[in-house]
C-alpha cells in the first residue's frame, strides 16, 4: 500500500479493527495478521461475518429512515471504517442530495481511503476528521466546518462504542457529543451484544483482545440502552439490529449478536 518501496505508514504486524471487519465483509484491504485474527473471531463466534453484514445492512436501513421520514439532512458517522456498499453518504444522498456527512476516524489505513469516501453528490458535501471518539470536544470542533450544530445532525455510531471500555467514560462521551446536538437530532447506535450468543461472543471478544491493537468491550441490551438516556427511541426500539425495520426476510433472520436503535433529541 505504500507506493516505491517504502512500507505502509502503519503497522502490519498487528491486527487492527478497521481491516478485520474489512476481513469479516470479505473485502481485500486486509493484512495476514488482520486474517489470522479474523479466522480466529470465527472459530469463537461463527456467525461473526453474517454479523458484520448485517451491521452494514442497518446501517444503511438507518441512513434512509433518517434521510427520508426524519427529514435529516446532516450526519456525524464515528467510526466510519473502511469504506464498503452503501456508506452514510451514499445513502443519504441517494434520498437528498443535499445531504452533508461528516466522518472520523483515527486508523492510518481508514485514512488512506478517506479520497473515496469524499465523492459526495454535488448538491451536498462530505468531510473527513483524523480524530479519536475519546476526544468529542475535538471532533465537534472540526465537524463544525462543515455541519451546522443549530439544525438537526444523526450522530451515527456503528459497531463503535465497544471500543471504549468503562475507564474511557463511554456514556460521558456520547452524553457530550449529544448534548452539542439541537433538538430535534438522532443517535443512533449498534453494539455487539454480550447477551445474545453470550458464550461465543465472550469467546470471540477474548480471541480478539488477545489477537487485535484495539480491545473489545461487549454491553448487554441494558448497557447499551444506557447511551440513550434522555432520548426518544423509534420504533421498534433497542433490538437485535437485524430486527429494526428489516426490508427482507433474510435480513431479519440474520444472527447479528448485535443490539441496534435510534432516538430522537427532544
Amino acid at each position: 500500500m505504500g507506493s516505491g518501496g517504502e512500507p505502509p505508514p502503519f503497522d502490519t504486524s498487528v491486527a487492527h479493527v478497521a481491516r478485520v471487519y474489512n476481513y469479516w465483509l470479505g473485502g481485500k484491504d486486509n493484512f495476514a495478521a488482520d486474517r489470522t485474527a479474523g479466522e480466529q473471531a470465527i472459530k469463537a463466534f461463527p456467525g461473526i461475518p453474517l454479523s458484520a453484514r448485517s451491521n452494514r445492512a442497518f446501517l444503511a436501513r438507518t441512513v434512509r429512515f433518517l434521510a427520508s421520514e426524519a427529514g435529516t439532512r446532516q450526519f456525524l458517522d464515528v467510526g466510519t471504517g473502511i469504506p464498503s456498499a452503501n456508506n452514510t453518504h451514499e445513502v443519504a444522498q441517494s434520498v437528498a442530495p443535499a445531504s452533508r456527512v461528516v466522518y472520523v476516524d483515527n486508523d492510518p489505513i481508514v485514512l488512506t481511503h478517506a479520497r473515496a469516501l469524499l465523492a459526495s453528490d454535488p448538491a451536498g458535501a462530505t468531510d473527513y476528521i483524523d480524530a479519536d471518539m475519546r476526544d468529542p470536544q475535538q471532533i465537534l470542533a472540526q465537524a463544525g466546518r462543515l455541519l451546522d450544530f443549530s439544525r438537526p445532525v444523526a450522530l451515527m455510531l456503528m459497531a463503535v462504542l465497544q471500543h471504549l471500555d468503562d475507564e474511557d467514560s463511554p456514556y460521558q462521551i456520547v452524553q457530550t457529543l449529544v448534548d452539542a446536538l439541537p433538538p430535534g437530532s438522532y443517535l443512533a447506535i449498534s453494539h455487539p451484544a454480550k447477551d445474545i450468543d453470550a458464550e461465543a461472543m465472550a469467546k470471540m471478544a477474548d480471541s480478539l483482545n488477545k489477537m487485535m491493537a484495539e480491545k473489545v468491550t461487549f454491553r448487554d441490551r441494558a448497557g447499551v440502552a444506557r447511551f440513550f438516556d434522555g432520548l426518544e427511541l423509534a420504533e421498534p426500539g433497542l433490538v437485535q439490529a437485524s430486527k429494526w425495520r428489516p426490508i427482507s426476510e433474510s435480513e431479519a433472520t440474520s444472527p447479528a449478536a448485535l443490539w441496534g436503535g435510534v432516538a430522537r433529541k427532544p
